[in-house]
């Protein structure tokens, strides 16, 4: 019998082929978002490891798939005037009716641009929700958190408590917690709600109103601006006559003294 050990590189092309297969099994790869609505990120106190959080809308857009054999429900989240790479803003929740199992993707990471504004608990809220209609009694995949986020103990600190606030269990196989896995677990433990205080709905009226509202208040700054400037305006021709009236004074005061001078020594 011959024992062959694996090496890294072999190991690594063995999972990039296990991986390009299932992907190549899977239907709806080139699936598009259909439908969309506006969120609204709230503005947020500044953050010492994100920087600054201010208003924000962004777009949410999803497309959904049938078949007797698999559900897909892929999400985005598009950034106006910004583009992100294509890992980023993009959570898809597979459903095996088969196996009766949900997988959510792709990858092993959830990357969200911009972070910590409460997107990412509004994506798996949304696949949780979605799955939880027909399929809440169906095991919800493990899978294996990405080394690269326990590398700063307080980037891996924000993520356990994402996953365990949305209803995951996470462990880890070592002391130093870089070795980190999301347990497999049911659908219905998935929490389907959000922090609505950072993240709402916009429907297209309220939109429409708040455009009402901010050229209302900017007609009315407009109005104060041009006060202001015609009191600027006003103050600026009442500088200018005082400036002419002491330079007047001024010349009168330096004629009368020397006209003074001139009587004092021809006297």
């Amino acid at each position: 019998m011959t024992n062959t050990e694996a090496t890294p590189e072999s190991t690594a092309e063995t999972t990039a082929e296990t991986e390009a297969a299932a992907s190549a099994a899977l239907p709806w790869a080139e699936v598009q978002a259909e439908h969309f609505k506006m969120l609204r990120l709230a503005p947020l106190a500044t953050d010492r490891a994100t920087g600054v959080r201010p208003l924000r809308f962004v777009q949410f857009g999803w497309a959904e798939r049938n078949n007797k054999d698999n559900s897909l429900l892929r999400m985005v989240i598009q950034l106006p005037g910004q583009r992100v790479r294509r890992e980023q803003n993009h959570l898809d929740i597979w459903v095996d009716h088969t196996t009766q199992r949900v997988h959510f993707g792709p990858g092993n990471s959830l990357e969200i641009e911009p972070a910590n504004r409460g997107i990412g608990r509004f994506l798996v809220a949304q696949g949780a929700a979605w799955a939880k209609k027909k399929w809440s009694h169906y095991r919800v995949d493990g899978v294996d958190l990405a080394n690269k986020d326990a590398l700063n103990e307080a980037t891996r600190l924000r993520r356990d408590h994402f996953l365990r606030i949305q209803g995951f269990d996470v462990a880890y196989a070592d002391v130093q917690h870089l070795k980190g896995n999301v347990q497999p677990g049911k659908v219905s433990d998935v929490l389907d709600s959000w922090n609505t205080e950072k993240l709402q709905f916009v429907e297209i009226l309220e939109a429409a109103q708040m455009l009402q509202q901010a050229e209302q208040n900017l007609a009315e700054q407009e109005v104060k601006l041009r006060k202001e400037e015609e009191k600027v305006t006003k103050f600026k021709r009442e500088d200018s006559g005082l400036r002419f009236t002491i330079t007047c004074l001024v010349a009168f005061t330096v004629f009368q003294a020397g006209l003074l001078i001139w009587i004092a020594t021809h006297r």
